[in-house]
């Protein structure tokens, strides 16, 4: 949890407003990565690409 109260202070005095988006679409690109591995859900994420 330090390490996500760190980042959001810089962020907030750094005014970096641009990178949280940024974070956030890495985030979903892994996670989605991550679940496509799973026989199950291949065919949900086929019309995706």
């Amino acid at each position: 949890m330090d390490f996500w109260r760190e980042l959001w202070l810089f962020l907030r005095s750094r005014r970096k407003w641009w990178l949280p988006p940024l974070i956030l679409a890495l985030l979903l690109t892994g996670l989605l990565i991550l679940l496509a591995g799973s026989s199950q859900l291949v065919p949900f994420f086929y019309p995706l690409f």
